[in-house]
């Protein structure tokens, strides 16, 4: 490639689950850093990073799309330098190279703290590739953060062991690691200090981080929550996303014992039926994962629940669907995410006999998600009436009206004098399927 003017303004696109949005701020920052600034809403980039998801099926193909739409019709003087990032620039880096001539730089998720390095040699019309996995490394790296929103993501473990035989994670992201104890709490003081109130923690395992606190013993997300919780200014602590085996005592206990830890549980369970799970290496059963649920709705009565769902995983019968169904009928999700399965290459899944037909696919998905359509729902109506605190995230449409979210994850909104980052005490007075609508009581804190 030639040598290309350095670019002054820059955007990150970041696709797929709340690690990359974590991943898409922090690599904003690295930019900052260099002198860049956000491209304004609705103008042109200079550098376009593709922060990738690689869980769905032809993820690869939808960022040769992404590249295609930045470099059409423009001139390679017009055209924005490109760097491709994520869980797809590290399962299939060289390809990219190979196929995306218009790409400057792939750098994998362990790897981006090394972004500006990479951004100089683009400059100079050297392109670059880098999918190294050092992720404490990465995080050692990263420079401080920067103001946020009222809420804010911290990454506090990533990688996983599991294998499910359907998942590219442990081949994207590597091993499971903890980031230490120390680092955690000083990265959450800062975001605390630039105007979090809430910070949700993040891993691909996030229940399976363990450390050591301050004073040398051995803890556990639970141990970290609690740490957390004493911190002044930190009003809400949630995290997400937690593995059924990786579910400890303390973490259930603490649900019950830690007021700022939201009452809401995201743990996934992908299937109702025992032989699926099994072929899926998920190590559980429908039962155990019933248990478990029966416990923190023991801990915390009033917690909302949440789950992960994969419909035509091979083998899939219409009777291991139905035991799905049974399932969330027993359950009663207060929201859920569902997916058709989609075979990634190089996971044992994608070889397996039995690949179910994409209209059954689509038959059972629509079906189940109208009976998690129908739970939401229902949860939504049965706060009618409750008061509870809402953390005041962003303007509405109309003038004069807030969104925010209630201590079950649920997007509230009322009209009323108040700031953003207020936590405020609403009536809730009506419910649609996907939101609620509130009545300004009183500002809590500010």
């Amino acid at each position: 490639m030639k040598p290309q003017t350095p670019p002054k303004t820059y955007r990150v696109k970041s696709f797929g689950c709340q690690m990359n949005v974590y991943d898409g701020e922090r690599m904003g920052e690295l930019l900052d850093g260099q002198g860049l600034t956000p491209a304004p809403e609705g103008e042109d980039a200079d550098l376009v990073v593709l922060n990738t998801c690689h869980i769905r099926e032809k993820a690869a193909e939808k960022i040769y799309s992404d590249i295609g739409r930045l470099t059409k019709g423009k001139t390679q003087k017009k055209a924005p330098m490109i760097a491709v990032a994520g869980c797809v620039a590290q399962a299939e880096g060289e390809e990219i190279m190979s196929r995306a001539p218009a790409v400057s730089m792939v750098v994998g998720p362990q790897a981006y703290h090394r972004l500006p390095d990479m951004l100089d040699k683009a400059v100079k019309g050297e392109r670059a590739t880098d999918t190294d996995m050092p992720a404490i490394a990465k995080f050692d790296s990263l420079p401080a953060r920067k103001r946020r929103q009222p809420t804010a993501f911290l990454t506090v473990q990533e990688g996983c062991d599991k294998f499910c035989t359907y998942c590219v994670v442990p081949y994207t992201r590597g091993a499971e690691i903890s980031r230490p104890y120390n680092h955690l709490i000083a990265e959450a003081r800062k975001l605390i200090e630039a105007g979090a109130k809430e910070i949700t923690l993040l891993g691909q395992n996030v229940n399976a981080w363990s450390g050591e606190d301050d004073k040398g013993r051995a803890v556990g997300l639970a141990g970290l929550i609690r740490s957390l919780a004493t911190l002044d200014g930190l009003e809400r602590i949630r995290y997400t996303t937690s593995h059924p085996n990786d579910m400890e005592d303390d973490l259930i206990a603490a649900h019950g014992e830690v007021d700022k830890l939201m009452p809401y549980l995201h743990l996934p369970v992908q299937s109702g039926s025992d032989r699926v799970l099994k072929a899926m290496n998920r190590a559980h059963t429908a039962e155990s994962y019933l248990k478990l649920l029966e416990r923190f709705r023991s801990a915390r009565p009033d917690i909302a629940l949440s789950g992960d769902f994969i419909v035509g995983f091979p083998g899939e019968t219409e009777g291991e669907f139905e035991e799905t169904l049974s399932l969330i009928d027993e359950v009663r999700y207060a929201a859920a995410f569902s997916f058709k399965y989609s075979p990634r290459p190089g996971t044992p899944a994608a070889t397996m006999n039995g690949q179910i037909a994409p209209e059954v696919m689509d038959d059972r998905l629509q079906r189940l998600q109208a009976r998690i359509a129908r739970d939401q729902f229902a949860f939504n109506k049965a706060t009618v009436g409750k008061t509870c605190s809402v953390l005041i995230e962003r303007k509405g449409k109309h003038p004069g009206q807030w969104l925010g979210k209630s201590p079950w994850l649920q997007s509230v909104w009322f009209e009323g004098d108040v700031q953003l980052g207020d936590i405020v005490e609403a009536r809730i007075a009506e419910a649609g399927p996907n939101s609620l609508g509130g009545e300004l009581l009183q500002p809590v804190t500010a």
